[in-house]
């Protein structure tokens, strides 16, 4: 499903934001990607959505070859890949429903489609009750959810999780974590990234570690250690 080979990330200001970094993640699974601030975990979430190249190595997602898929076919394959931040990046002025429904109409669809999806993915992220509501009547925990609708309403294959419970409290995190660990169960590939270690320590899924651009640890069942 994932794969990198051996591949590294240089600024023009000779930073290295990663070196030599191979990497393989099946279908369904399960990855938490641990490591400090400045460590590479974000360069590496911007190479698999295509807002970062690489200097050297190759990167593989499915079966896209990151090396010849041209700019037209690259709103395709962000398709495929849904991204949920910490910081929710809702729109403020639509509601639940609404910001769902953005993503699909950005990318073509047609309503009656969007009318047919968008309730059946916010009952899945507990949020049909609040669907005519706005961003700014939702708990921190309710806006998250909502990124998550919006990141799985184009079915996406692979679902990155950027810090996604980095602004919540200790109650709502783990609902979100419980959701991840649903749409993991549907069968979506869930990359979670987090400094979270209770999180990380629970969770007993595969922990890659990062520091200074490099994997340091790959650990099936994995714990929090930096």
């Amino acid at each position: 499903m994932i794969l990198l080979d051996r591949v590294s990330v240089m600024y023009p200001n000779k930073t290295v934001a990663l070196s030599g970094v191979s990497l393989h993640i099946n279908p369904k699974e399960f990855v938490t990607i641990v490591g400090s601030s400045g460590a590479g975990k974000s360069t590496l979430i911007r190479l698999l959505i295509k807002e970062e190249v690489p200097t050297s190595g190759k990167i593989i997602v499915g079966s896209i070859d990151y090396d010849t898929i041209d700019k037209a076919n690259i709103p395709h394959l962000r398709r495929r890949i849904g991204v949920v931040f910490q910081d929710f990046k809702l729109l403020p002025n639509l509601t639940v429903y609404e910001n769902v429904a953005f993503a699909l109409e950005v990318s073509g669809v047609k309503s009656k489609e969007i009318k047919r999806a968008v309730p059946k993915i916010l009952q899945l992220v507990g949020l049909s009750e609040k669907m005519h509501s706005y961003p700014s009547e939702l708990s921190g925990g309710e806006k998250q959810r909502t990124a998550i609708a919006r990141a799985l309403v184009r079915n996406p294959k692979i679902l990155i999780a950027d810090e996604p419970t980095g602004n919540l409290d200790p109650k709502n995190s783990w609902d979100i974590i419980e959701l991840l660990l649903k749409i993991n169960r549907f069968g979506t590939t869930v990359l979670l990234t987090t400094h979270n270690k209770e999180i990380v320590d629970a969770l007993k899924k595969r922990v890659i570690t990062i520091n200074r651009g490099r994997i340091v640890k790959d650990e099936k069942v994995g714990k929090y250690t930096l």
